[in-house]
């Protein structure tokens, strides 16, 4: 029996699933150690071998595909734990980094100090050289300048090098030269050109992505080494991917080299197991809702696809490489609860991770958390957390919010209710970040609620958007890992059209022509199956200074009006987007895109025999806080089969997670045995 594994780093746990030829799915948690993620991954291998009855050792050994999810990136880019970078650039153009856009986060708070860059300025060099605004070489690279550059690099102690010369996104001569001659002199230096990281137009983005880059590669490439190393040692013959940001997956070499793309590696298998939900259940219009230990992740899926930006940011870096659209809020199950000098309560953006976690934990933690609001509001059973595993101290939960209490001279369980309220407030604000802002309608979706705390939430926070149907898939505790396994191999390539007035239909076709032969040649090297191409293009009015981005999918290349079916595809986006167009201006067309795409054969999710229909009878019932004390029925989620219903209010209990129905709320178990609450 061959296997394929998903493996999710969080920020509190390690989520891991193992799917094999049958369509069996077997999942295990494992609590992550931030300080080398790789032994949480192996000891979560260790309990997934435990629960196939295999050892680990043989299910290695049979297993093909192990896709990772990694938040090495991340945290090195939210904790300024990266490598230290030099930058080399263009003589007189160091300063780019710092100058940014000339626009400020806040542009209302005049106090607000811009983020401190990730090179400070006596580790920028600039070189002597010049290539025009076409690509000619205008000053030819100065070797002396260039050692001089090299030698204040090699005594600055930089780990990482990023080179980004101006326009080099038309002609890397330069970049290329500069790079062998690092090569020759600091062997040993990890090297992120701008030319390879992103060869496109506007020099903010190229600058800030490409030291990104350089920050982040060499943590990223030494963790999935010694992980891949790990993974041989222990058996491992098959292979293994890492998720981008763009949800697609690659291989270690590639995630390595462009590790500016593993940011959001994590949040990007739960979209591509929200898209696959999607196709499952039938319901193209979900906002995705990703709770966990540590953050929430908010996406949206419109029609059966999410989007794709290239506006992305963390920690006040740019990255203009393109990822899914996901909002990620500092909320989760270890949010930390407080109050402030005027007696407001605050919940987050702290939070107490893994170590030492929630003061239920038993860990040494003495903050309140969400958690242990949930648990002494009688949500969480505090003998069967983790299938009674790891108990919960209660006592210590009343504790900790017994402090916010005093503070706030509230009860215990006024106190408890406000930190769920106030958590279940700051969420349902994400969901309008990522709707009504987008001009989207919540109230027309249904929220698909996963990660192991959302089961709790998600019935106070679609009733605060007025959603009135909740999606909770039976992996929702692991649908990032889970979703890991749904993804395709995925390699993305663009370059900038240059040239003075309106773009040729034949220059179109050449400029997509030579991107494909690349990225499909890119992808052969990793895959033989079935490619799938994918175009798109960046345009813009002519007074814009902001493109959006077109999908070219679906167009004939060998029309004569090529080109005015290009514009019209835009002027419909435009519209979607800003709700008007102006057929009349100008339309400039900056950047090509070609995304090959590695299909990568699904796994049948078969529907679960229908062994019941009606009621099903609860296991137990417990008392528990809403509005005030109930005594409140509780199922097992492994009782519920396709066809079974039951009314609210309710609690249903797996191993991992915990579901909270609300009065009037009534659950149907749909034919794949989950959950579709339908809100009053």
């Amino acid at each position: 029996m061959m296997f394929r594994i998903g493996v999710d780093v969080g920020g509190t746990y390690t989520d891991l699933v193992a799917t094999d030829e049958s369509g069996r799915t077997v999942f295990a948690k494992s609590p992550s150690t931030p300080a080398d993620q790789s032994l949480g991954v192996m000891a979560g291998l260790d309990e997934l071998a435990r629960r196939l009855n295999v050892s680990r050792a043989d299910m290695l050994a049979a297993t093909d595909r192990l896709v990772h999810g990694t938040t090495v990136a991340t945290n090195a880019l939210l904790e300024r734990k990266g490598a230290k970078v030099a930058l080399l650039t263009t003589e007189g153009h160091r300063d780019v980094v710092e100058m940014r856009e000339g626009l400020k986060p806040d542009r209302y708070d005049l106090r607000s100090p811009p983020p401190a860059p990730l090179v400070p300025r006596e580790l920028r060099f600039g070189v002597k050289e010049r290539l025009r605004a076409n690509g000619e070489v205008m000053i030819p690279l100065d070797a002396t300048s260039l050692d001089d550059a090299i030698a204040g690099i090699r005594q600055s102690g930089a780990a990482s090098v990023a080179v980004c010369f101006l326009h080099s996104y038309l002609n890397p001569v330069h970049e290329l030269a500069a790079v062998e001659r690092l090569r020759q002199a600091l062997p040993d230096i990890s090297i992120s050109r701008s030319s390879d990281v992103l060869p496109q137009i506007k020099e903010y983005e190229r600058v800030s992505t490409t030291i990104v880059n350089a920050y982040v590669e060499p943590i990223v490439r030494r963790y999935l080494t010694n992980l891949e190393a790990r993974l041989t040692e222990a058996g491992f013959k098959g292979s293994l991917f890492v998720v981008l940001s763009h949800g697609g997956m690659a291989p270690v070499e590639e995630a390595s080299r462009l590790a500016a793309g593993t940011v959001l590696s994590g949040p990007a298998g739960g979209m591509s197991g929200g898209r696959r939900c999607a196709d499952l259940i039938g319901i193209a219009d979900l906002v995705p809702f990703d709770m966990g230990g540590t953050s929430t992740d908010i996406s949206l899926i419109a029609g059966g696809q999410a989007s794709l930006s290239a506006d992305g940011s963390l920690a006040g870096q740019r990255i203009a490489l393109r990822s899914l659209d996901i909002a990620s809020i500092a909320a989760g199950g270890g949010s930390i609860a407080s109050v402030d000098t005027s007696r407001t309560l605050c919940v987050g953006p702290e939070s107490a991770g893994s170590v030492p976690g929630p003061a239920c934990y038993g860990n040494g933690g003495q903050a309140a958390t969400v958690t242990d609001a949930n648990v002494v509001l009688g949500y969480l059973d505090a003998t069967a957390f983790m299938g009674g595993r790891r108990p919960l101290d209660r006592a210590a939960s009343e504790a900790a919010v017994d402090r916010i209490a005093k503070a706030m001279d509230l009860s215990r369980i006024e106190a408890a209710a406000g930190i769920y309220r106030m958590i279940n407030l700051n969420m349902a604000d994400g969901i309008r970040l990522m709707t009504l802002r987008r001009g989207v309608d919540p109230r027309k979706f249904a929220l698909l609620s996963f990660g192991g705390a959302a089961g709790l939430h998600a019935a106070e926070v679609a009733r605060e958007l007025e959603i009135k149907r909740i999606i909770v898939p039976t992996v929702a505790s692991v649908l990032s890992a889970w979703g890991m396994l749904t993804s395709d191999l995925r390699y993305e390539i663009s370059r900038t059209h240059y040239g003075a007035g309106r773009i040729s239909a034949d220059e179109v076709r050449e400029l997509f022509a030579g991107l494909e032969q690349q990225a499909v040649g890119r992808m052969r090297s990793w895959f033989n199956g079935n490619i799938v191409i994918e175009r798109s293009a960046e345009m813009r009015y002519g007074e814009q200074i902001f493109e959006i981005d077109v999908s070219l999918d679906g167009l004939d290349w060998n029309a004569a009006d090529l080109v005015d079916r290009i514009e019209d595809r835009f002027h419909v986006r435009h519209e979607e987007l800003y709700t008007y167009a102006s057929r009349g201006q100008e339309v400039v067309f900056v950047n090509a895109r070609i995304a090959a795409v590695g299909e990568v054969p699904r796994q049948n999710e078969g529907a679960r025999e229908a062994a019941a229909s009606g009621a099903c009878s609860p296991r137990a019932a417990r008392q528990a806080f809403l509005g005030g004390w109930r005594e409140v029925p509780v199922y097992a989620l492994d009782d519920l089969r396709p066809g079974h219903t039951l009314n609210g209010p309710a609690i249903i209990e797996a191993e991992t997670t915990t579901v909270l129905v609300d009065t009037g709320d009534r659950v149907t178990v749909n034919p794949l045995g989950w959950l579709d609450i339908s809100s009053r």
